[in-house]
């Protein structure tokens, strides 16, 4: 019954398994791995490793080498021939089995290479037809934003925006800090507009978008020929040629490839992946990070060259807490814009959630109050705002908040610590505009246990 199931399960599993005994023969071979052989089931189970793919030696096969060494071996590309004489390439994972603290075998998880090639391909071609597309009108505006459309009263914000239109005349990269929700791709498309370079094409990517072993492809490009199928093609930065390139989540670009970014920023020269020339590379470059730079490098997630190069010109945008003078700005202007689009005539918000707006915190920033007014409009029907309009999450934690204010604190421990929790889970949710799967991994706890931690506080 164990043996059925466990076979069933790894017969559902969306990626190729191939397991090896001590002695390279091949106990167990899912179908999803033949596929990405190109081969049948039976041409593999019970036979020698080296037989099923004879390019393969004791050297260059990964389950092989994890049975000699004993160790892993994590998320490596493999290239070989299968016995049809057919061209393969994966990215896999590979594991030694112990019993008992003895070795049995190995096991290796891989996932088709070439598929997710072909797809970054797609992506590249999908960003070429958009610049075939803007360059068929040259009045075509290439940004949505300007400047302009960063509303803000706070002087440090407005003083900042003066000198974001002074230095977008100049090519030197730039590096902007904010944390989710503040705005950096509004204020990054402002400076390309504001630049000398607004004619030309505007292209974003956020790094953290896309699998490390894609990324190099999608940015540089690919020379014919330098993987299974692999055309000419261009990269990010030859799409952007004559304008910016908006790169993201920047820290979470592997630590490898921002040393190929580097290169690039220092002699502007792109060299496609697997190719033997350089180009020319006449782009801006414009970074972003939602985490703070020295955080960033004291975790080694950035490298501190990169940084110091990135860093010519520097932008820090004010999370909203600090700037309260705009949140009752930015909540007047918003109900403005959804009078327009939803026609209705809200006049303004109740005495009471003014107060609440001012005292709340705002983890999401700009982004969480845009769409708190969103949805009391959505909601209300009459000519103001109530606190009966605002949505769930913020419901509870003004109960929370007046609860506080009414009564003596408590100094009970579980009160505290589900309080805490609580802010924690809003926190979270609101970063990841509710993806309960991204808010989870910035928890580190499972999805369902927050599922089930929302339900509880939703009851």
């Amino acid at each position: 019954m164990t043996k059925e199931v466990l076979g069933a399960i790894l017969k559902s599993i969306d990626e190729g398994i191939h397991v090896v005994n001590t002695d390279g023969q091949t106990i167990y071979y899912n179908e999803v791995a033949a596929k990405h052989d190109g081969l049948e089931v039976n041409e593999v189970l019970g036979k020698p490793l080296l037989t099923a793919f004879p390019s393969l030696t004791e050297g260059t096969s990964t389950l092989l080498r994890v049975i000699r060494s004993e160790k892993p071996i994590f998320n490596q590309t493999q290239m070989y021939v299968n016995m049809h004489g057919n061209k393969i390439e994966t990215m896999n994972t590979t594991l030694p089995i112990f019993l008992e603290k003895k070795i049995i075998g190995a096991v290796e998880i891989a996932k088709d290479y070439s598929r997710m090639k072909l797809l970054a391909e797609r992506l590249l071609d999908l960003q070429k037809g958009f610049k075939k597309e803007e360059n068929r009108d040259p009045k075509r505006k290439n940004v949505k934003y300007t400047l302009d459309d960063l509303k803000t009263t706070n002087e440090e914000f407005l003083r900042m925006k003066i000198e974001a239109v002074k230095l977008a005349k100049s090519d030197s990269p730039i590096l902007v800090y904010g944390e989710s929700g503040t705005g950096k791709e509004l204020f990054v498309q402002g400076i390309h507009d504001a630049s000398l370079r607004a004619q030309g094409p505007f292209i974003a990517q956020n790094c953290a978008a896309i699998p490390e072993t894609l990324l190099e492809s999608i940015l540089f490009g690919t020379a014919k020929g330098s993987y299974t199928g692999a055309v000419e093609r261009k990269g990010l930065f030859e799409l952007a040629d004559g304008g910016t390139l908006f790169l993201d989540e920047l820290h979470t670009m592997p630590i490898e490839l921002q040393a190929k970014l580097l290169r690039v920023l220092e002699d502007g020269l792109v060299r496609k992946v697997g190719g033997s020339h350089s180009n020319v590379a006449n782009v801006r470059v414009i970074a972003a990070m939602n985490e703070h730079p020295k955080q960033a490098l004291l975790e080694r997630k950035l490298r501190s060259d990169l940084f110091y190069r990135l860093n010519v010109f520097a932008f820090s945008l004010q999370p909203l807490r600090e700037r309260k003078e705009d949140i009752l700005y930015l909540t007047d202007f918003f109900i403005q814009l959804y009078n327009e689009q939803l026609f209705k005539k809200v006049q303004g918000i109740e005495r009471e959630v003014e107060l609440f707006f001012l005292r709340y915190a705002w983890p999401g920033n700009v982004r969480e109050l845009k769409h708190t007014i969103e949805y009391m409009m959505n909601v209300c029907e009459g000519n103001i705002l109530l606190s009966s309009h605002l949505p769930v999450m913020l419901k509870q934690y003004g109960s929370i908040e007046n609860t506080r204010n009414k009564e003596e604190v408590s100094l009970s421990l579980r009160s505290s610590m589900r309080n805490h929790e609580r802010q924690l889970i809003e926190e979270a949710l609101y970063k990841t505009s509710g993806n309960i799967q991204q808010a989870s991994k910035l928890l580190d706890i499972p999805r369902q246990t927050l599922q089930y931690k929302i339900q509880k506080l939703l009851n």
